[in-house]
């Protein structure tokens, strides 16, 4: 496995690059704006395709490098559904599991240090963001934080995991990098309590200063969406009340973009045939099964996803490759179900 861990000395943020092999997909874990051009470099030294960027919660120290990772690379954004972020491409819920080419992670919603905080378990080690940190714990004091919710998260969720597990967190102020849930355990100051009460007691009388970039962070990472109203301006785009009433029609075909878990807790508009969007490029070339579709039906791919992200792209990258009546669901299924929509699962 390919495991980079990158550092923001500003914002005292960890940046974690996973893949499962050279030339193969990668996946990025809380990436810092001001450093996107050393990690697509990183990613083009390696000869990684990034198809998945994901914060572990919303920040307020540093801004986010999602929307431009996503810009740059036409990755799929993630978050949890929990977040008040404006858009990303595929939110999360607890129980799920988010894969790659060769690499799955288990999530865990572990609220606490905000009220849309994640952390994402893999067999050896566990990627806490800010919940749990080496030596220390995130922050409850804003954000709807909460340190009963956090206690919970950490003694119910994260301690029980293997001691021999890696720990690896969003942040750290000073020097580490790495710990084990057994370190933790042992020499954290503020696991040494004997009671949640105790624990509410020690987070509620930190009296720690904002951080200096909050003002400015919270702002910024809460808008994130793609504009998809140049895709609309170019025509590319099909309102969801506009698409049901083609449910049916012979002259188009939905895609579904969104991955199988999506499909399975959310369900599917009837009718719709699935394209999962890390195949897109391949589906859409000339051979593939879109282009052909297309080609050989004349029919009009209608691209959806979850909430008009992932299928925005995907009406770009086929115009690009030259289906030209492609067009999508502004809004994805999100939309579609506030439309009245029909689903089936």
């Amino acid at each position: 496995m390919i495991f980079r861990q990158l550092f923001d000395a500003t914002s005292g943020t960890s940046t974690y690059l996973l893949a499962s092999r050279r030339g193969g997909e990668a996946l990025i874990l809380d990436p810092v704006l001001e450093k996107v051009d050393r990690s697509l470099q990183l990613i083009r030294e390696l000869d990684l395709k990034l198809v998945k960027a994901i914060d572990t919660h919303l920040h307020a120290d540093h801004i986010t490098g999602l929307g431009a990772l996503r810009d740059r690379t036409r990755c799929i954004t993630v978050m949890g559904e929990q977040s008040s972020v404006d858009v990303v491409s595929m939110r999360i819920a607890d129980g799920d599991r988010l894969g790659i080419e060769g690499i799955s992670l288990d999530v865990a919603y572990t609220p606490g240090h905000t009220d849309d905080s994640y952390s994402f378990i893999m067999p050896d080690r566990v990627f806490t963001g800010d919940t749990l940190l080496i030596r220390g714990t995130g922050r409850t004091d804003f954000q709807n934080g909460d340190p009963s919710a956090q206690y919970e998260s950490i003694f119910n969720r994260l301690l029980r995991l293997p001691d021999e597990t890696m720990v690896f967190p969003a942040h750290d102020y000073k020097g580490d990098t790495v710990s084990t849930i057994a370190e933790e355990k042992r020499y954290n100051p503020r696991l040494q309590v004997k009671s949640v009460d105790e624990y509410v007691t020690l987070m509620n009388n930190l009296n720690l200063s904002n951080p200096k970039m909050m003002d400015v962070a919270v702002p910024a990472n809460m808008r994130q969406g793609l504009a998809q109203q140049e895709i609309a301006r170019r025509g590319w785009a099909m309102t969801a009340e506009q698409a049901r009433d083609l449910v049916g029609s012979r002259d188009i075909v939905l895609i579904d973009l969104r991955e199988r878990t999506e499909r399975e807790r959310h369900g599917v508009i009837p009718g719709s045939l699935h394209a999962p969007y890390p195949d897109l490029q391949e589906n859409i070339q000339e051979g593939g099964m879109l282009h052909e579709l297309a080609s050989a039906t004349n029919k009009r791919l209608v691209f959806y996803c979850a909430f008009g992200e992932r299928s925005a792209m995907a009406v770009q990258a086929a115009q690009d490759a030259g289906l030209a009546t492609a067009c999508h669901v502004h809004g994805g299924i999100d939309a579609w179900k506030k439309a009245d929509g029909p689903i089936t699962h």
